[in-house]
């Protein structure tokens, strides 16, 4: 009778632990996925989402075009797409094709287009910053059916190109900050009506604008997020202007275009030369601290094209998604009587995790393996290595108290049993 109750017990605490790992399992899964050195990672289609936004805005046949367009950007590991379609009345039905698209190959939105007068696009008369203003507001509460939660919405894409002018020429530094930061809170009220978890703190703009506009005040009362559209040389420009930028601003940065070649600035570069290019500018940006965010410009179109004309992938397309959707070491953090240790850091030369509630972490690498340190409060921090597998890290407490001694030697004897 003794045995069959120690039987009983037996299968009672193997098919708890069965259970656990098969939940454990699923959840680690759907949390893998989500592991990215950048927390917004997304690929611009300005060139077909607004060039020609009215030339197709009745032909149905275009979708064939978005729809291939969106499906190869998502499958990059990309989180985002960029869509530069305008917020005219006129081209919502064209937007919404676009952001249709998107949902489904499950990609945010990054909504960097402008109301058309503010450029005069499309030869739409020119609107002021009230005007403007108002037609956000109006815009948002009218479509809240396009938006999601974790899109991105920038009502002003490189505002310094219109409305008033650009503030390095005006003079006018006070009135651009303050429209910034008016838009900003507009957008954010207007999605909180709607009850929709949007960011509209993403102002693209020259990084010349960035350095005049964005003080620590204004990337403060943004947010303290700075994004900019940054072509450079070399890589190397590339991750010091970020720094320099984090720097002078106090914020974090986003690098809201970047892309090569421009010609006037790299060459006319083969298509290697492309790709090498690329993947010098990512070896180094995944190292820095300061960039939280950046959209490749551009998809399709243009001599920093990362497809052709024919849908072929260029060399470039390999590497944006070594980057965009890199390798993943799973591990759990454990003390050593298996209770799961959260909040503890894993960190490799390329960046940092946490280990959730669960002890559960997903570290990004790229590469066959990847070194980690593993640490947590008041615990020995220890070496790891690992080509990817799911891992047990256990800790060693720095101060054991008795009952914890006594803990381990319940938790070792149950192990022997």
């Amino acid at each position: 009778m003794k045995n069959n109750y120690k039987l009983i017990i037996i299968f009672g605490i193997i098919s708890i632990i069965s259970a656990f790992i098969l939940w454990h399992k699923n959840n680690s899964v759907q949390s893998a996925n989500s592991a990215h050195f950048w927390s917004m990672q997304s690929i611009d289609t300005v060139k077909y989402s607004r060039d020609p936004a009215r030339q197709y805005i009745n032909d149905p046949s275009y979708d064939t075009t978005i729809d291939a367009q969106v499906k190869v950007i998502a499958s990059t590991g990309a989180t985002y797409v960029a869509i530069g379609t305008p917020y005219d009345k006129e081209f919502v039905p064209f937007l919404a094709r676009w952001v249709a698209s998107a949902r489904k190959y499950g990609l945010n939105v990054w909504f960097r287009g402008n109301f058309s007068g503010w450029e005069g696009w499309f030869d739409y008369p020119n609107i002021t910053r009230a005007q403007h203003e108002q037609m956000l507001k109006q815009f948002i509460l009218d479509n809240g059916n396009l938006f999601q939660d974790g899109d991105i919405f920038t009502s002003c894409t490189e505002c310094e190109n219109g409305g008033p002018g650009d503030p390095r020429q005006t003079g006018d530094t006070t009135g651009h900050r303050q429209f910034l930061i008016d838009e900003y809170q507009i957008g954010r009220n207007a999605f909180a009506q709607i009850g929709k978890n949007v960011a509209t703190n993403y102002f693209p703009m020259n990084a010349d604008v960035a350095k005049l506009i964005m003080d620590p005040a204004t990337t403060q009362a943004l947010g303290g997020l700075v994004v900019i559209d940054h072509y450079v040389p070399t890589p190397e420009n590339l991750n010091q202007g970020v720094n320099d930028l984090a720097q002078s601003s106090g914020g974090k940065v986003v690098l809201g275009e970047f892309g090569a070649p421009i010609p006037d600035l790299q060459g006319n570069l083969t298509e290697q030369q492309q790709a090498d290019w690329i993947n010098s500018s990512l070896a180094l940006l995944i190292n820095n601290k300061n960039l939280v965010g950046l959209n490749y410009w551009t998809s399709f179109g243009g001599s920093t094209e990362l497809w052709n004309d024919d849908k072929s992938p260029r060399l470039a397309v390999g590497v944006v998604k070594k980057y965009f959707a890199p390798n993943i070491h799973t591990g759990k953090i454990v003390n050593e009587v298996g209770q799961p240790i959260s909040g503890a850091t894993v960190t490799s030369s390329e960046t940092t995790v946490n280990s959730d509630s669960n002890g559960q972490f997903y570290l990004p690498f790229i590469g066959n393996s990847v070194k980690a340190n593993v640490g947590a409060a008041g615990y020995y921090s220890i070496g790891i290595v690992s080509t990817g597998k799911q891992q047990s890290v256990i800790l060693k407490s720095k101060a054991e108290t008795m009952f914890f001694k006594l803990q381990k030697l319940l938790f070792n004897l149950t192990k022997i049993l």
